[in-house]
């Protein structure tokens, strides 16, 4: 499950690795400081265009809510377990109805078995490359809200069917956390009521359902595809850790709109999954410095990795 350590010495590896409390603080209050600013610039200059932007700016910042527990599932957001679940949890997972525990079982299997038959993941990149049509048809369910309300009903239903079943709920729980959902919706969903009610609190009644309900069903469901494609669509099925996974550049708009906290170096993340995705650029570096770039599936952006999985003209 540490691929680097064919490429990276354990004294190269030590320093990328370690954590730092102040970082993971500093990471969870951008987070939640950016979707702030997205509101505030709405509630200054109200029109069509900042609503636009905070719509999609809060719905990047969903996917890095996302992200951020997906770092508290790999033990990497800080140092003390406790404080890592703890702000995992509450913090980043339970206000986009996701679940730190049921991600975690999942996402180490998908380490474990990276584009291989046990792969969990491998339903979803084993479809790429695909045609243009299909990809647009996705795209346009996504940004249209029919993705995010089909997940979310599916959720409720899901959620009914199965309570009290503990053996079913585990079973599906691979299903739920894919997507970043949680089995169990009722332990987050009181917390993703509170953003809503907060944020009508702060703004006017609407805003919840405005700047929260609709960044979750529409932009945060596009980019969470884009990012679901970029990472494995149409690479390797193989057990090489070069090319069954693909590492994306990302400029500063990329980064805002739909790669937040260097969730683009999924590379370099498989090679060493405990790094801290601050230091993945580092990771970066590091293995371009052994000559690896040319065996290394790279895409020098968004744009790219999506022609690559069937983004072409018609």
């Amino acid at each position: 499950m540490t691929p680097g350590k064919a490429y990276l010495s354990t004294e190269e590896i030590r320093p990328l690795a370690e954590r730092s409390d102040a970082m993971g603080y500093w990471l969870v209050l951008h987070c939640w400081g950016t979707i702030a600013l997205a509101l505030s610039l709405f509630a200054v200059w109200p029109n069509p265009l900042t609503f636009v932007i905070a719509v999609l700016v809060i719905g990047s910042r969903q996917l890095g809510l996302a992200i951020l527990m997906h770092e508290a599932a790999h033990n990497a957001l800080f140092k003390s377990r406790k404080i890592n679940d703890l702000v995992g949890e509450w913090l980043c997972g339970r206000p986009i109805l996701a679940e730190l525990s049921a991600y975690r079982h999942y996402h180490l299997t998908h380490h474990r078995f990276t584009q291989t038959d046990k792969d969990p993941d491998l339903v979803l990149s084993s479809k790429f490359p695909t045609s243009h049509a299909s990809l647009k048809r996705k795209f346009s369910r996504d940004l249209t809200g029919q993705t995010g309300v089909k997940q979310l009903m599916g959720q409720i239903m899901m959620s009914f069917q199965l309570a009290g079943d503990k053996d079913a709920m585990e079973a599906a729980a691979s299903d739920f956390a894919q997507s970043f959902k949680a089995p169990q919706l009722w332990k987050s969903l009181p917390v993703f009521l509170f953003v809503i009610i907060a944020m009508g609190v702060i703004g006017d009644w609407w805003w919840g359902l405005a700047f929260w309900l609709l960044p979750y069903l529409t932009w945060f469901q596009f980019v969470l595809r884009v990012r679901n494609i970029a990472e494995h669509g149409a690479t390797e099925q193989s057990e090489d850790p070069l090319q069954n996974v693909r590492t994306t550049k990302a400029n500063l708009v990329a980064r805002l709109f739909v790669a937040p906290y260097w969730v683009n170096y999924h590379l370099e993340h498989h090679m060493v999954m405990h790094v801290p995705c601050h230091n993945l650029p580092k990771m970066h570096k590091a293995l371009l410095s052994k000559g690896l770039g040319g065996q290394m599936k790279l895409a020098d952006g968004y744009g790219q990795a999506m022609r690559e999985a069937g983004w072409r003209s018609a």
